[in-house]
């Protein structure tokens, strides 16, 4: 039986590449984004209990919010998010850290995978971190307009609190992943080549 599957999927897969490709790609994506929800929590406990998270990291001011307060591209106030803040530089440093070793681990598996590429692996890897840091920008960029709604729905319209955190935490990561996802898969296209 799986025999007849490989010789299935390799058919298939030689009429219609892309969409091989494409449905690899969602495999090892969603791999991915349930590997950052693994990790996202734990470098979230550890750093939040540094003194980090009581340092501001509130980056790029480029206006105003709808309410007239500052809008930063990277918009982490000092401060427990169970208390009002953003979580602070421990929370940024999480994230962060956390999108890094998913997106080493991604190169190598949608390279080497999916897109079976054999073209230069440094020069795709610069590639792959310029559009890395693009994608992070906007994406923190599209966070200002959705991320205090959703943990204040939780935490407060719902009285959730610590578990209305945890749940708007995954959402905001599913949000994060799925414009990395919809994003990501174009450029993979151009950069790693066969």
């Amino acid at each position: 039986m799986l025999t007849g599957i490989k010789a299935g999927w390799k058919t298939f897969s030689k009429k219609h590449p892309t969409v091989a490709q494409f449905l690899i790609f969602f495999l090892v994506s969603n791999g991915i984004t349930v590997l950052q929800m693994i990790l996202m929590p734990v470098f979230k406990g550890a750093f939040g209990m540094t003194s980090l998270v009581n340092t501001d990291f509130q980056v790029w001011h480029v206006g105003s919010n709808t309410d007239g307060t500052p809008y930063y591209i990277f918009n982490y106030a000092a401060g427990e998010l169970s208390k009002g803040g953003g979580g602070g530089l421990a929370y940024f440093l999480a994230v962060e850290i956390t999108m890094a070793i998913a997106q080493v681990i991604n190169f190598f598996l949608q390279r080497n995978v999916t897109f079976k590429a054999n073209n230069s692996a440094a020069k795709a890897a610069v590639w792959y971190v310029i559009a890395y840091i693009i994608i992070t920008i906007g994406a923190a960029a599209l966070q200002g307009v959705y991320k205090a709604p959703i943990y204040n729905l939780f935490m407060s319209g719902l009285d959730m609190g610590a578990g209305g955190e945890a749940v708007a935490d995954v959402i905001t990561m599913l949000i994060n992943s799925a414009i990395s996802f919809w994003v990501f898969f174009p450029i993979f296209k151009v950069i790693f080549k066969n």
